[in-house]
């Protein structure tokens, strides 16, 4: 599946690691002024995720300040993930898509069986989605490969940029 920007983003609800419930929906609700810039990683077995990661906690203040509400999801394990936010120190929610519903109603391309090249088993492609406050689509990346992914560097250029030129 694949949408168009300013179309409204597929609401979803999965468990965080931290063992609540993240509701897409609801957390629109509770703030009326966060756009949410949500980033799809492999795992926690993958170091260019983590150095991802790392960045983009370096980058908290930035979105924090720019009131950006950074989301991560994966389909990773519940136990390295744990192991992971522990060991990385991240205070960004990370949510667990058990069941790739995440990854298949926001169209993340799903390194399978059938791929044409062996890469650690199945898993999902990194992919980057910015929302505005209502939850419309401003931005949206979707990778096939651990490469070429955009820097938080890069991103907080296009979060000002959209921000300069919004209709």
């Amino acid at each position: 599946m694949t949408f168009k920007l300013n179309q409204d983003a597929p609401d979803f609800e999965l468990p965080t690691v931290s063992g609540n419930t993240f509701s897409f929906s609801n957390e629109l609700k509770e703030t009326d002024d966060q756009w949410n810039l949500i980033v799809y990683f492999r795992g926690s077995w993958c170091p260019a995720c983590m150095s991802e990661l790392d960045d983009f906690q370096e980058s908290m203040s930035y979105f924090n300040e720019h009131n950006i509400r950074l989301i991560t999801v994966t389909n990773d394990a519940k136990e390295s993930l744990e192991k992971m936010v522990k060991e990385h120190d991240f205070t960004f929610p990370v949510l667990i898509d058990e069941n790739l519903d995440f990854l298949s109603s926001y169209g993340v391309h799903y390194h399978d069986e059938h791929a044409p090249y062996e890469d650690h088993g199945t898993h999902g492609e990194p992919a980057y989605f910015l929302t505005d406050e209502k939850g419309k689509v401003l931005y949206q990346q979707r990778q096939t490969s651990p490469f070429g992914r955009p820097h938080p560097n890069e991103l907080r250029k296009t979060i000002k940029y959209i921000r300069n030129n919004l209709k």
